[in-house]
């Protein structure tokens, strides 16, 4: 018999348990309340770079305040007050014991530094997942006028996302990332595509002498492995200067073993005996496509590298980027199969932390000293 929840009842067991990252704000915001001078150690962080609202709040207002005398703040809670009428401006949930929470729970104030790294670093998976969030919801967007031309914008907003996380993280060598590559939540319809792919190997048996003009087109491209191993057929013919028509195409699809998977072979001539259009179009339609699919590809693996917190900045840098790297070779092949070479969005200048000079100046500064 199904449980019937009491309306009395307790339900609190089924509120998740916070994230680690919870506890390190907790700790770093104890850390400022009680050593308000440990703000000067606190780098790389903004009130954007907590995971909640009150705690957002707090370290906007804890940045905002100037910092009391650490004499008159040991003796009374005047500056805290402020913190808190501060905070509250934003946050109207806060409370005077959630501070005094805050300050109970820091274990060591001096490592003010530390937690602040590690916020730093837990901003940086949110920042690279939701970068990649939207390149897959711009790659989805059936509105688009400029499909491929937005969706590389978004690829490269993604991408200044990566190179700010680089500077702020410089990777290691060999970091690479453990989660491995989840295949797409929804199976797109393929349908129009194969019927595009179907008219464009039909018309280029009809005009071979045009496959020369599409080189950038290649077998990946195509979404049914049919038609991927008939354009490799196709361009095999080509390139030896043989007679190309549907039954030469059929005998090298013979021999290649693409019958073996249960394609009839008169299908298959039906297939390369209805052209229409011409091979440009066709093709250009079917590398676009390709563009899109890669990109939600890299869309989705970036994601999934951003929902493992085992991966570390360094090894999110060295996954988005090895990603991003397919995106451009197909994004070069558009460029010149369609004239167009499309502007890359100007990416803001990468966020560096302070450290110790490295010029040869200050070593031989330090050297006199």
């Amino acid at each position: 018999m199904p449980h019937s929840p009491d309306p009395d009842e307790d339900d609190l067991g089924t509120i998740p348990a916070p994230p680690p990252v919870f506890h390190v704000e907790q700790a770093l915001l104890g850390a400022l309340l009680l050593d308000p001078q440990r703000l000067g150690d606190v780098t790389g962080i903004c009130a954007d770079s907590f995971s909640t609202a009150p705690h957002a709040s707090l370290f906007a207002a804890i940045n905002a305040l100037p910092p009391p005398d650490p004499d008159e703040h040991a003796r009374n809670t005047t500056w805290l007050n402020k913190v808190l009428a501060s905070g509250r401006e934003q946050a109207r949930g806060l409370t005077a014991s959630y501070l005094h929470t805050l300050i109970q729970v820091c274990p060591w104030p001096r490592h003010a530094a530390a937690y602040a790294r590690m916020v730093e670093a837990e901003h940086a998976r949110r920042r690279l997942r939701a970068a990649a969030e939207h390149l897959l919801l711009t790659t989805h967007d059936d509105t688009l006028l400029e499909p491929v031309a937005t969706v590389l914008a978004e690829a490269d907003a993604l991408a200044a996302v990566v190179d700010d996380i680089a500077a702020r993280f410089p990777p290691r060598a060999g970091a690479l990332p453990r989660t491995p590559v989840s295949p797409p939540a929804i199976m797109p319809d393929h349908t129009e595509a194969a019927e595009e792919e179907q008219l464009l190997l039909a018309t280029a048996t009809a005009r071979p002498a045009d496959i020369e003009s599409v080189r950038w087109l290649l077998p990946e491209d195509f979404t049914q492995p049919l038609h991927a191993g008939l354009w490799q057929c196709l361009t095999t013919l080509v390139r030896r200067h043989e007679p190309v028509d549907p039954v030469t195409v059929l005998w090298e699809a013979q021999q290649r073993g693409l019958l073996e998977n249960g394609s009839e072979p008169g299908e298959v001539l039906r297939l390369l005996s209805e052209p229409a259009g011409s091979v440009e179009h066709w093709a250009e339609r079917t590398l676009q496509r390709s563009l899109l699919a890669t990109a939600d590809h890299v869309g989705r693996r970036i994601e999934a590298y951003a929902d493992d917190p085992a991966n570390t900045p360094f090894q999110l840098v060295v996954g988005a980027r090895r990603s991003l790297a397919d995106l451009g070779a197909i994004r070069n092949r558009w460029q010149h199969a369609t004239g167009r070479i499309l502007p890359q969005r100007p990416r803001p200048a990468p966020t560096t932390r302070a450290g110790p000079p490295t010029t040869t100046a200050a070593r031989i500064a330090r050297a006199t000293r």
